[in-house]
């Protein structure tokens, strides 16, 4: 299964017994939205809504966190995806926290997992199908998750890179929260950057409908941002979410795929022993 999918092959897949379709949708605190509201006013037929928060660890005061095998494994088979399963994630606002479902799959071993290329407005923009009103229950499914544990990376992991400097940080937020001197979304929260990071803010892998870049324009504006290959990658952002956009543009720019550092500046900027750059 490719990692991007396009509206015409989801709306020809609809229906396919093992396709397993989820609204993976996900709002800043500065929006003021609820994305499982918006998810019963609008929806693609047959999906159901992928709860990025319950999909965490609830023993951190961190937003989303990555959860433990036992508890994916436990949400998944409860929302009824077995592990023969395609499933194929998209957001609401285009491409902006579908690739986290994607990458949590590809975190937990499933790679038959995708993003829907341009997500609910291309759907929608073509006069497409919708539902509404709550998603209908599956039956439990058989999904195992099991750890593959070079897809992440802790804060530990990125201290120790500081001295390395063995992988290169691509850090996925707007230049001005990479420099500091935008605010950030959630309240008393530092702007600035990991030392040694790269700024590569993810809208600039997407495209004006909010579908990704080809191929030979990732491969142009990684290079510009210092990814050739040669350097293990590890994405950043503010929470873990829009970095997987960027994990998700290195794979369909055919580079190696990226570790996520999953803390974020979030974890980074509330920590007493992590150096801060503003520039």
């Amino acid at each position: 299964m490719t990692p991007l999918v396009t509206t015409d092959w989801l709306a020809a897949e609809l229906g396919t017994p093992g396709l397993r379709i989820f609204d993976a949708s996900f709002y800043l605190p500065t929006e003021q939205a609820d994305a499982q509201a918006v998810f019963a006013q609008a929806h693609i037929p047959g999906a159901s809504f992928f709860d990025l928060d319950a999909a965490a660890d609830q023993e951190t005061s961190l937003p989303h966190m990555a959860p433990t095998a036992g508890r994916f494994e436990r949400m998944l088979r409860k929302l009824g995806v077995c592990t023969t399963d395609r499933v194929v994630f998209y957001d609401q606002k285009g491409l902006f926290s579908a690739a986290r479902g994607w990458w949590l799959m590809r975190l937990f071993g499933h790679l038959e997992s995708a993003v829907l290329d341009g997500g609910l407005p291309k759907w929608r923009a073509e006069g497409r199908k919708l539902e509404q009103g709550t998603a209908t229950p599956s039956p439990p499914g058989d999904f195992r998750a099991s750890l593959h544990s070079a897809r992440l990376r802790g804060i530990g992991d990125v201290l120790a890179n500081l001295d390395t400097q063995r992988e290169l940080v691509l850090d996925a937020r707007s230049a001005g929260r990479f420099a500091g001197t935008a605010p950030e979304p959630r309240p008393n929260m530092p702007g600035g950057h990991i030392p040694g990071a790269h700024s590569l803010p993810a809208t600039e892998l997407l495209a004006a409908d909010q579908t990704m870049l080809p191929p030979e324009a990732l491969r142009a504006r990684f290079a510009q941002a210092g990814v050739t290959g040669a350097r293990p990658v590890v994405t950043s952002c503010g929470t873990g979410v829009t970095a997987a956009i960027l994990t998700l543009g290195m794979v369909v720019a055919g580079l190696p795929e990226s570790a996520l550092y999953d803390g974020s500046w979030t974890e980074w900027a509330q920590r007493a022993e992590t150096p801060k750059v503003t520039s």
